[in-house]
């Protein structure tokens, strides 16, 4: 049986004008920047207009811990956000901008996928509405202020070895990674090792998606730790006064953007960082715009329910006051299989024992939703053809076990209708008793922050720090950042630091080699193993495949 493919589906689908999806949840015409007739950036001012409207249901969808067979959390939460509008609920589903660098790469897009997509899915996977160019644009004006400070005499004193502010660009590029720049003579600036981060790891990315208004945002920026100088001292963007220039370039992009589904449910689309290496969420004004407009908010974050949605609740949630009502956590059978040990060749071919063998990493990750965020949850079976009745039950016992609904969502094949027992039981436990709770608080040490993320959330006996990162811990500590909470670096592939510990590991610890500051952010970035902050291309990457004809079709988006 021959499918159509997601870019195949998106270009049968008949939009409505951006106008309309707009009204429908309220939002006038004036409030409105037109992108074209299908886009269009929102005025963060309606945040003050409506800040007196109740805010609606804020519906987290996470994952158990990510495999090459893939989850599909934006896809669950696309067509769970269908289904509720579907059902006659005001609705609306946040998330996050894709980066060139996974499309080109491994994913070939991410606006969801079948039946659940927002659209248009060629404009959200390419350029969209400039976001990323300009975020890219303010972070490498401030790398090109540095070195021209330093240039023209270093009356600021940086110690260009200290300098820890990259240039990014938004591809995976890993001949980027080190680099030495200012060579061949005088004019051309002062030699120094330097590289590239990808842009979603711009500090400048997580300060867009965690600022509350333009004020904020330049005041963020202004913090941005650069370095330091000859004698240790922090040197800030606000010393080198680039955080006015740096915000001209982004007050568009710190706009969200509000596209549409294919069935037409309203969708607010604005940042992207990733999971991995940075915080992995959406824009705090996208989702809180979007609390405001609907009754329902469906959104996501980043990889496995260890990375994403400990970042949504320990980042997010603690610096915007936000706080969701309920989870949704996506497994599949073919990454319950891989976990379980199954080749990934043989992952059409039923296999109960499989399935139950990949159980614990599933449980973990329920554990960790209800014993250590304390949140009401359901698992969505993001639903494959070659899945079996036997191999589904087996998974739905085992929930049970737990006092947890899992249910079948086939919103890949069918959109919102294939969703619509999951939008049900979700609308049933929003309304439960919620014990919300962060995994730990703003007064422990940055060590005791990092032991408890390690040994809660990941199961792990416990952390280990280079001797890089010792004297980095200390430093931070001796800054006064002690009270900032943790972004933790890790491969999404296992809950421990070690990629190829699949399910559930036991007995290993978390190692971190480096440990920095990101002031404007808010955050301390906990780097473990051998992450990096600029990803490369696969052997064969999406790029191979995606195209465009004479008559500017794109092929390969999918």
């Amino acid at each position: 049986m021959a499918f159509l493919t997601d870019i195949e589906i998106a270009n049968q689908n008949k939009m409505l004008p951006i106008t309309d999806i707009a009204k429908s949840i309220g939002i006038d015409e004036d409030s409105l920047d037109l992108y074209g007739k299908y886009k269009a950036k929102l005025d963060i001012h309606e945040l003050d207009r409506l800040k007196d409207k109740p805010n609606g249901k804020l519906i987290l969808v996470t994952a158990i811990t990510p495999t090459a067979a893939g989850e599909g959390k934006t896809t669950t939460s696309v067509g769970l956000a269908d289904a509720l509008h579907e059902q006659g609920e005001k609705v609306v589903v946040a998330l996050r901008e894709p980066s060139l660098g996974p499309v080109f790469g491994v994913k070939g897009g991410a606006a969801g996928g079948g039946f659940s997509q927002v659209v248009p899915m060629e404009d959200i996977n390419l350029h969209f509405t400039g976001d990323f160019h300009a975020i890219g644009a303010a972070n490498n004006l401030l790398a090109a202020m540095i070195d021209n400070h330093i240039f023209h005499g270093n009356e600021l004193r940086i110690d260009s070895r200290r300098i820890t502010w990259k240039r990014v660009v938004d591809m995976n590029d890993r001949q980027l990674r080190y680099i030495v720049n200012g060579l061949n003579g005088k004019t051309n600036g002062v030699p120094r090792e330097d590289g590239y981060d990808i842009t979603v790891a711009s500090e400048i990315m997580a300060i867009l998606c965690l600022s509350n208004d333009l004020e904020d945002l330049k005041e963020r920026i202004r913090h941005i730790v650069i370095g330091y100088s000859f004698e240790g001292k922090p040197i800030t963007a606000g010393d080198l006064k680039a955080e006015g220039a740096m915000t001209v370039l982004l007050k568009e992009a710190i706009r969200p953007n509000l596209v549409q589904t294919l069935a037409k449910t309203p969708a607010i689309i604005h940042g992207g960082p990733f999971a991995n290496i940075a915080h992995g969420c959406n824009s705090v004004i996208a989702t809180k715009m979007a609390l405001k407009y609907a009754d329902y908010v469906v959104t996501e974050a980043g990889f496995g329910a260890d990375l994403g949605a400990e970042k949504f609740i320990d980042i997010k949630c603690r610096k915007a006051g936000l706080q969701p009502d309920a989870v949704v956590l996506v497994a599949t059978i073919r990454a319950l299989k891989l976990h379980g040990g199954v080749d990934k060749k043989e992952l059409s071919q039923e296999n109960v024992t499989a399935v139950i063998d990949g159980l614990p990493n599933l449980m973990k990750h329920i554990e960790n939703i209800q014993n250590h965020y304390g949140l009401p949850l359901v698992v969505a079976i993001n639903k494959f053809p070659t899945d079996t009745d036997e191999e589904i039950e087996a998974v739905k016992r085992a929930c049970a076990n737990c006092g947890v609904d899992a249910i079948r969502a086939d919103v890949w094949a069918k959109g919102g209708t294939g969703g619509l027992e999951l939008a049900t039981r979700v609308k049933q436990i929003v309304e439960e008793e919620n014990h919300f709770q962060f995994v730990y608080d703003d007064e422990d040490s940055l060590e005791e922050k990092l032991n408890k993320i390690a040994t809660k959330i990941y199961g792990a006996n416990g952390v280990d720090f280079t001797s890089e990162a010792k004297k980095e811990l200390q430093l931070l500590t001796e800054m006064g950042f002690s009270s900032y909470p943790i972004c933790v670096a890790k491969t999404q592939y296992s809950f421990s630091d070690n990629k190829d510990l699949l399910c559930r590991p036991k007995g290993f610890r978390v190692t971190f080699r480096n440990l920095k500051v990101s002031a404007g952010a808010g955050f301390i970035v906990a780097i473990t193993g051998a992450m990096m902050t600029m990803p490369g291309l696969p052997k064969v990457p999406a790029a191979e495949r995606i195209d465009v004809s004479s008559q500017g079709e794109v092929t390969g988006l999918f």
